[in-house]
């Protein structure tokens, strides 16, 4: 573990300064009963410890501070302490990852200063309720604070690890879209060039077959023949260096042609192929646009292909285009039969059907290639809509889904904080008003009247924080109980005290409340006579 650096040193004498002032300086001023001077040492020294623990153990820091304000006062709220307590709660929020040593530590400090109220408290009921209030107010709203805080920097810091790494996802993308398009001219060099040069092998084969033509001009055509069919192998091999199989197997640009022209083209150049519409003839021409576009080149490429694999695996063999449109697709069926001419060459590796096949497969339709008879069929459904992928929910945000964490959080402690204040008004109006003793009650008491026959007119409640300070000092080794002469509530009033000592009442005075004296003292003065 390595040393505090020279700053976070620096940082953790300031802190322990800001703890020490209120510290010494609150007895001074009278905010809080006087204590020894050892007493504020030894506060001093455990803020001190506190403060060098905090960034590392942050709950045992905020026990120490607690523990320390406890001993002070049980309510757990002092002057002295109570700053150092609500940052110590606060740097508990921002440096700890985890709630649950916070709310252990918040459950611990409760449980001890209900158990130290009930022990030693005068009026156990509001001191509770106070310390209820320090604990929520002045703990649990700046750990809430601080996990806040906290869960900022972090999604802050994921925002930037993000951007960066989509930068670089942009880049790798880009890459990627480069040779995917490389693969998409590749794909369409080998299906156009493929096909016009197995058109040209046919045009040869039926000009080498022509009657009246002599020996030499019908070697050439058979050279020319033989040529277009071995560059037609030499264009599939080194496409194939360039295609990808996971690529999208969509032609770059559109055929300029419809598909009863290209079969009208393909049986110009000798091949023997029928035209069989059975509906309407999709458009594959530049021309056409909309959602069906795709679909239309689709089938283009379908048929374009087709044909190839007839014109050079099974020449001579009569092959049949059949379409079937409607508004939700298009069928397409090429069937050829049995090769009638010699010169068919072994398939090259079926990456064109396999290719094809994929195609039709992305935009949700349906392709089925294989024997049929004594020849092959290739067939093809493409939807009139391509099937769109399905666009996923996007997911809430992280920092919205903190912020209304923490703001839940808040919200619940506030409500529990209105609560526990409303709960302590209402004790305090209850302590206050039934601990009232009339004044004509008061003055009917004689100095040496029986306990019983005096305690018949006497209040519920007796005052819980009498105003010692001001009254003349009680008879020896008599126990005296003080009331309020008036049920007025957050003013200062003047108390009745009455004195008891053998079973019998052995004084009666008024204690005036604050700054009643002259005409003010005397109105109570004539209920002692």
């Amino acid at each position: 573990m390595e040393p505090p650096g020279p700053a976070s040193l620096a940082r953790g004498v300031l802190l322990w300064a800001a703890f020490a002032v209120p510290a010494l300086t609150a007895d001074r001023i009278g905010l809080n009963e006087p204590r020894s001077g050892w007493q504020q040492a030894a506060g001093v020294a455990v803020l001190a410890v506190a403060v060098a623990v905090s960034r590392r153990l942050p709950p045992v820091a905020f026990v120490l501070v607690a523990a320390l304000s406890m001993t002070a006062t049980p309510a757990l709220f002092t002057v002295s302490y109570g700053p150092a307590l609500g940052v110590c709660a606060l740097l508990l929020g921002l440096r700890a990852g985890q709630a649950r040593p916070a709310v252990l530590c918040f459950a611990a400090v409760g449980c001890a200063g209900t158990a130290r109220i009930v022990l030693t408290g005068v009026d156990p009921a509001p001191e509770w309720l106070v310390m209820t209030g320090t604990l929520l107010f002045g703990c649990v709203f700046p750990w809430l604070g601080g996990r806040y805080w906290r869960q900022s920097r972090e999604l802050a810091e994921a925002g930037w690890l993000r951007a960066a790494r989509l930068e670089d996802e942009a880049g790798l993308a880009e890459e990627r879209a480069r040779l995917r398009e490389r693969a998409r001219i590749a794909q369409d060099m080998h299906d156009s060039l493929g096909h016009e040069l197995s058109l040209i092998a046919l045009r040869a084969g039926a000009l080498q077959v022509a009657p009246g033509l002599g020996d030499e001009h019908r070697a050439a055509a058979a050279d020319l023949r033989a040529a277009a069919a071995d560059a037609t192998d030499r264009l599939q091999r080194i496409i194939g260096v360039l295609r990808e199989d996971d690529d999208e197997p969509v032609p770059l640009s559109p055929a300029g042609e419809t598909l009863e022209q290209l079969v009208a083209r393909a049986a110009e150049s000798g091949l023997p192929v029928r035209w069989e519409p059975g509906g309407r003839d999709p458009a594959a021409g530049p021309h056409s646009s909309g959602p069906g576009e795709v679909a239309e080149r689709l089938l283009h490429r379908v048929v374009r292909e087709a044909l190839t694999n007839a014109a050079r695996h099974a020449p001579g063999a009569p092959v049949v285009v059949a379409v079937t449109g409607c508004a939700a697709g298009t069928s397409v069926t090429v069937t050829n039969g049995r090769p009638t001419q010699d010169g068919s060459r072994p398939s090259g590796g079926g990456t064109g059907l396999l290719g094809l096949r994929a195609a039709v497969a992305s935009v949700g339709g349906e392709f089925e290639a294989g024997a049929h008879g004594e020849g092959f069929r290739v067939r093809a459904y493409v939807p009139g809509q391509p099937v769109a992928a399905r666009t996923p929910r996007p997911a809430r945000a992280p920092f919205t889904h903190a912020r209304r964490r923490v703001a839940a959080g808040l919200g619940t402690a506030a409500g529990v904080g209105v609560v526990l204040v409303g709960a302590a008004f209402g004790w305090y109006a209850y302590a206050e008003t039934h601990s009232v003793l009339e004044p004509a009650a008061y003055a009917k008491l004689r100095v040496g009247a029986p306990v019983a026959e005096v305690e018949r007119v006497l209040p519920e409640r007796d005052v819980n924080d009498p105003p010692e300070e001001r009254a003349p000092a009680p008879p020896d080794g008599a126990d005296c109980r003080y009331y309020r002469a008036s049920g007025e509530l957050f003013v200062s009033v003047a108390h009745f005290r009455l004195c008891f000592d053998a079973g019998r009442l052995v004084a009666k005075d008024v204690v005036p409340g604050v700054g009643l004296s002259g005409e003010g003292r005397e109105e109570y003065e004539e209920f002692a006579r």
